[in-house]
């Protein structure tokens, strides 16, 4: 039995198949790596790095890529160097997770991963899931740039933003305990990264840019489970809060499939119901 960390796309696409058999559909590790890939390289990705997790015998799995965009008309995007763009989906053949995939940006020095929180498509492997799921991973690929300079503004922004270290404890303890967003294994990884650094990101230990690259390097360790939404999670709660810290309020112009907002597709048979689609959720 495989445990939790890295493996390969063969391993993966080896998989044997779950059988729950009823209403059900599979929807492969294979089939979503080569439409990944398709999809990227058809729109003009180059993909640098394929990595890889899963856990119990591939039963979940996680699959992430660095990519960069062959040409592009944003100078920033262009410019940008600390920064790579980022493609990752989970899937599972056990019923624990459904499929997610979003956009972010890695950490260059790192890999350290970024998610603005624009977590889409979920929903459970039943009817036409699979066909579904091509759509979403299309859709994200579209507005990669788009999700890109988000994650690049957002990076900006917290080399901004002075941090003290009881500020910093602070905002671990609520992800610790109220918010949910680590465990304490990875707070130790946290906390040893916060006093030794493996890591220079060129700023000073108390800017936020830093206690955010000490937290997604904990969030490595993350199961492929539940990776995609602890990064997203913690994206979105520490920018919130310190936006609103210095009383501005962000405001969301899209409606977007929200990680909190996952079980709400729980109550809803999109089979049964052929008149609701994922846009009028």
């Amino acid at each position: 039995m495989l445990r939790v960390g890295e493996t390969t796309k063969e391993y993966l696409i080896n998989a044997p198949l779950p059988t729950h058999g009823g209403r059900y559909t599979v929807v492969s590790h294979r089939d979503v790596i080569d439409n990944t890939i398709k999809m990227l390289t058809d729109s003009g990705f180059t993909i640098e790095r394929e990595l890889y997790k899963s856990c119990l015998d591939a039963k979940v799995a996680q699959g992430v890529y660095h990519i960069k965009p062959t040409t592009t008309s944003d100078p920033t995007i262009a410019n940008e160097t600390e920064l790579g763009m980022m493609f990752a989906w989970t899937n599972s053949y056990d019923k624990s997770k459904r499929f997610q995939c979003a956009i972010g940006g890695y950490v260059a020095v790192c890999s350290n991963g970024m998610l603005c929180g624009e977590v889409n498509y979920a929903r459970k492997h039943t009817g036409t899931a699979d066909q579904e799921i091509k759509m979403q991973i299309s859709s994200q690929i579209k507005n990669a740039e788009k999700h890109f300079r988000e994650v690049i503004d957002a990076k900006n922004y917290l080399r901004t933003v002075r941090l003290s270290k009881d500020e910093q404890a602070e905002y671990l303890g609520r992800m610790l305990i109220t918010e949910d967003i680590i465990k304490s294994t990875q707070l130790n990884e946290i906390v040893r990264e916060m006093k030794e650094p493996s890591y220079d990101y060129k700023c000073d230990q108390e800017n936020a840019w830093a206690f955010y690259n000490h937290v997604t390097h904990g969030l490595k360790s993350a199961h492929p489970r539940s990776w995609i939404s602890d990064t997203a999670k913690f994206h979105k709660f520490i920018t919130a809060d310190l936006l609103a810290n210095m009383g501005i309020q962000k405001s969301d112009t899209t409606k977007e499939i929200a990680v909190d907002e996952f079980a709400y597709l729980d109550d809803i048979d999109l089979d049964r119901n052929p008149n609701i689609t994922l846009s009028t959720l």
